[in-house]
């Protein structure tokens, strides 16, 4: 593997693991600074996220792409989660699944920015580009 090659996949590391940080840091913003209380799938997305900022923290100290793949997994089914939260809050279809979610109705929108960005939509880009991006670091490592 070329030099270029090796320093294209630590920075694409480097951008997982601060995408997954910048992610935690706002939902903990979201929570803990403007008092909004997590609906149950936003738990259930925490859970998935969380443990990227260190998996892929440990990932890009070690310079080791290979140890990341359960971030792979986690961002995936994470992505899937984003995905039916948002369904729920912006398809009526969906939106009584919503009702019975928990103490927090799953289809309330603490925030509604431009009419689609939500806290799921936020989460849901944040797995989607981990989940992208992992894909493209795999992709190169089965082509050496």
């Amino acid at each position: 593997m070329t030099k270029a090659s090796t320093n294209t996949q630590e920075n694409l590391l480097l951008f997982i693991w601060a995408q997954s940080f910048v992610a935690l840091l706002g939902s903990l913003f979201f929570s803990e600074v403007m008092g909004y209380i997590p609906c149950e799938l936003c738990w259930i997305q925490r859970i998935f996220m969380y443990p990227l900022v260190v998996i892929y923290g440990v990932a890009a100290i070690k310079k080791d792409v290979s140890i990341a793949l359960p971030g792979l997994i986690l961002s995936g089914i994470g992505m899937l989660v984003s995905i039916y939260h948002y369904l729920i809050q912006k398809v009526p279809v969906f939106q009584e699944a919503g009702d019975a979610c928990g103490l927090v109705p799953c289809n309330a929108a603490y925030v509604n920015y431009f009419g689609f960005i939500t806290i799921p939509f936020l989460a849901g880009i944040a797995f989607i580009t981990i989940f992208v991006l992992h894909l493209i670091l795999w992709k190169q490592q089965r082509g050496k």
